[in-house]
């Protein structure tokens, strides 16, 4: 089994890589990208492999594509997330799952009707919403004030996509605004409550989800570092010029190419480690359900910081740093080399990533773990 899936990752990521770079420039709504998301089989992964694999997949998509990356990856986020709360939601082997959660934005609200409720506002920075199947929505509610997370099939009347999304990076994810006007939600689709009593027993594990978003940035971000060196080193050895004073025949035998290369293949291999220690932490972290304690789930945001602090580095640095190892030409439009760089540069800066390491240094001085929000 494991065979297969890993196979259709890099087969998808193969096809992905052959003309990232056109379609990067295109900038064109991700359905395409999204069909081959589903014709790879890979939506399923979470269900018949598992968290690792789910996580090992992503960063191998993200490495062609860091826009079809980040898909993948908030895919298995959303739909890992709706069983935070109980039994994961139904999913068909082939729908693509996106959320509308931005913590910062609290601009949906929920008015009891009939039956349920009805939803109204606009959710900005809903990545992968406007080719989702189906989405899950945090909202609150105008009677009470109760934050609710429920699920919604994305063509629901009174869904619009305004389609806002115009950024210098991660150009291909969809991550523009939802609309909503006058929808109903049945109680049925609500998956539950976030817990307004910090004490209650239930908030360690349906917080996971702040912090399950922020591994798999950095999943992506390290997916960023090797696909930028991957073809980085493709070019050196096919197209880049030796240096006139370096007295070599080719660009590969340079000593300061060389060094230049492995002390950023180390780097990202080192960010890829710690990105594995946190998804190992975060597995663990799940599979204690409501018995996970605030002390383990303090454990697991902490290993995620770390991580997230180390792969941001990496990801702007490296795919930076690869300019000057391939030199002048290679910044010609035609290679798209500059997507890595633009990807990384967008990614990064979700959240600042100093708070980041504020609260590593603060649990490691003074043993204070970090505060619950949309980000920690």
């Amino acid at each position: 089994m494991t065979e297969v899936w890993r196979k259709a990752a890099h087969e998808l990521a193969s096809t992905l890589a052959a003309d990232a770079a056109e379609r990067d420039l295109a900038g064109h709504l991700p359905v395409h990208e999204v069909g081959l998301l589903r014709e790879s089989g890979l939506l399923s992964l979470l269900d018949t492999a598992g968290w690792a694999a789910a996580n090992e997949a992503t960063r191998v998509v993200s490495a062609a594509d860091a826009s079809v990356g980040h898909l993948l990856g908030y895919h298995y986020l959303q739909l890992w997330r709706t069983g935070l709360f109980g039994p994961r939601a139904a999913s068909e082997p082939g729908w693509f799952w996106a959320g509308v959660s931005n913590p910062l934005d609290a601009a949906l609200l929920l008015t009891p009707a009939d039956g349920g409720f009805t939803v109204e506002g606009t959710k900005t920075f809903a990545t992968g919403a406007a080719v989702a199947d189906r989405l899950v929505v945090s909202a609150t509610r105008t009677d009470n004030g109760e934050k609710l997370t429920f699920v919604v099939d994305a063509r629901t009347d009174g869904i619009t996509f305004p389609g806002d999304w115009d950024n210098i990076g991660q150009r291909l994810t969809a991550s523009g605004a939802v609309r909503f006007e006058a929808v109903r939600v049945a109680h049925d689709d609500v998956l539950g409550a976030q817990p307004e009593d910090q004490s209650d027993p239930k908030v360690p594990r349906i917080s996971l989800a702040a912090i399950g978003f922020q591994l798999m940035l950095a999943q992506v971000y390290v997916g960023l570092a090797f696909g930028a060196l991957d073809a980085a080193a493709v070019y050196t050895r096919e197209s880049a010029r030796p240096w006139t004073l370096s007295d070599v025949d080719k660009a590969t035998q340079d000593p300061y190419t060389l060094a230049g290369y492995g002390e950023l293949v180390a780097t990202a291999r080192a960010a890829g480690f710690a990105v594995d220690a946190a998804v190992s932490a975060l597995g663990e972290a799940d599979e204690r359900g409501f018995d996970l304690t605030p002390a383990e789930r303090a454990e697991a945001a902490i290993a995620i910081s770390s991580a997230k602090i180390v792969a941001s580095r990496v990801a702007v640095e490296t795919t930076s740093k690869v300019f000057e190892f391939t030199g002048a030409r290679a910044t010609a439009t035609k290679y798209g080399f500059d997507r890595f760089w633009r990807n990384a540069r967008t990614l990064t800066l979700h959240d600042p990533v100093t708070y980041k390491a504020r609260e590593v240094g603060d649990h490691f001085l003074n043993g204070i773990p970090p505060c619950l929000s949309g980000y920690s």
